[in-house]
């Protein structure tokens, strides 16, 4: 890492010293604002935070919609050599109350609508806080070590309770570095789109990471577009980079587009398998090719990742520059190239532990190696292909199965949007596959889909493969940030 090791006014010197301070940073309906508007605000609500008695290495619990005052407030607890915490802001009030807790935050930066359920803290306007930096004096960046804690996000909780995940400063210059710039090749020019939020590590690589590290400019919107937003936004703002969930990708697929997304030079999917089927109809009727990658929480962003000029449909990409890939046996031991197991990964921006969790930390961390709980193989030219997640594993009549088989399957039905196939549990509690279907234009425009779906399944499957029933759903149970909520879905009802 160059230059001061703040994170915040790292990158502030670095707008300054390449001449990005007049560029566009964000793009927020009609207004913009330029890196040097972004840095020079940050500086002066680094002094209205200080005199709120917040100091170097408190933890100031961020919870506020994408904008351009989210940014500052992370940048400017950053200068202070405080720590984020960043949440999503639209968590049910109990929620918010066991993170406060668990993260023992000094202070919370929210918006106003949140103000009574942080009362326990010393609470500020987000917006109040932007608006009274304008008049404000300028703060320099608080002097740190490159590996001092940064910020805690906390996982999605697709398989329980969230943990607390801290990442240092040194890893904001990694993220926009071997992703930003040598997988995705962010120029000043570019002008990204997150449907990811900022709170998630995803999103907060693509719209603040990338922007700010590479002189180029961010659409942000405080809530999770649908696709006819993604279309207006992509077209109103000329986007040349998008980055999405398969989720939102499906429901782009099946929108009308009418060529708005001519603009775009690259599309980007991570959180959960894209289904091939998808990736096959979104360059045959949207012209994309979208880029699969994987990362997680623990690692702050992408460790494997498909390039512009070296995409593998199918698979996740070769290895981030910067990381190591391994898959093991269940005894911990490398496997030979081309045999299925679990994927550990090394890397510069792995965490440096879970809040409270030491136990839990020396488990996932061991010898400097993260364990993912992906099911994985490595493939003969260096992409990495995604089986599953460990604790995704079902069982039906005594055998384990993973369920993205099924649902690639599924999802290959012309009429099928999503899919999600569970172990349930029935009457007589025994443990029965069952699969559950989004269909293409509604519940009521399917007849007789359910028990199509099964013929196409045992058409193409193994017999102990082929879901008992198939129920027609609007939804899938998922996360604020896309990703499938399978605990939920082996409940059978949501």
């Amino acid at each position: 890492m160059t230059g001061v090791d703040n994170a915040a006014g790292a990158l502030a010197a670095r707008a300054e010293r390449s001449g990005w301070s007049s560029r566009p940073a964000y793009l927020v309906g009609d207004d913009v604002w330029t890196h040097g508007q972004v840095h020079d605000r940050a500086a002066r609500a680094t002094g209205v935070l200080r005199d709120h008695g917040i100091g170097r290495g408190d933890h100031v619990l961020l919870a506020a919609p994408d904008g351009v005052a989210w940014v500052v407030a992370f940048l400017a607890i950053a200068r202070l050599g405080a720590v984020a915490v960043l949440v999503n802001p639209e968590l049910p009030a109990a929620d918010h109350e066991l993170l406060l807790a668990d993260c023992g935050a000094r202070a919370c930066v929210t918006e106003a609508a949140l103000a009574d359920r942080f009362s326990g803290c010393t609470w500020i306007d987000v917006d109040r806080l932007f608006d009274r930096a304008s008049t404000a004096a300028v703060v320099p960046a608080v002097d740190v070590t490159a590996t001092s804690p940064l910020y805690v996000q906390y996982t999605s909780g697709t398989t329980g309770r969230p943990k607390g995940v801290v990442h240092a400063h040194k890893d904001l210059y990694w993220y926009g570095t071997s992703v930003g710039r040598h997988v995705l090749r962010i120029e000043p020019d570019d002008i990204a789109l997150s449907v990811s939020k900022m709170f998630w590590a995803y999103g907060f690589g693509n719209a603040l990471v990338f922007p700010l590290h590479s002189g180029s400019a961010a659409v942000l919107a405080p809530h999770r577009p649908a696709a006819e937003e993604i279309i207006d936004m992509v077209a109103r703002h000329r986007v040349s980079v998008l980055y999405s969930v398969p989720s939102s990708y499906g429901a782009l697929a099946s929108a009308d587009t009418r060529g708005a997304l001519k603009s775009l030079r690259v599309a980007v999917s991570a959180g959960e398998p894209l289904p091939d089927s998808l990736g096959t109809r979104l360059i045959h009727e949207l012209g994309i090719e979208v880029l699969e990658q994987i990362g997680s929480t623990e690692a702050g962003h992408a460790f494997c990742a498909n390039r512009i000029d070296d995409n593998t449909p199918g698979t996740l990409g070769p290895p981030v520059p910067g990381w190591e890939v391994q898959v093991r046996d269940r005894h911990g031991r490398p496997v030979a190239t081309g045999t299925e197991g679990e994927l550990w990964v090394r890397g510069p921006t792995l965490f440096s532990h879970y809040l409270n969790q030491p136990e839990l930390t020396g488990k996932t961390l061991v010898d400097g190696w993260l364990a993912t709980h992906d099911r994985a193989r490595r493939n003969a030219d260096g992409t990495v292909s995604h089986l599953g997640r460990t604790d995704d594993m079902e069982m039906v009549g005594g055998i384990s199965l993973s369920p993205l088989e099924v649902e690639r399957v599924l999802a290959a039905h012309p009429m099928v949007r999503e899919a999600a196939v569970a172990a349930v549990l029935d009457h007589q509690h025994a443990s029965r596959l069952r699969a559950f279907v989004v269909p293409e234009g509604g519940t009521g425009h399917a007849p007789g889909l359910e028990v199509e779906l099964i013929a196409w399944t045992r058409s193409r499957l193994p017999a102990f493969k082929v879901p008992r029933t198939v129920r027609l759903v609007h939804r899938l149970p998922r996360t604020a940030t896309g990703k499938l909520r399978r605990h939920v879905v082996r409940t059978g009802s949501w």
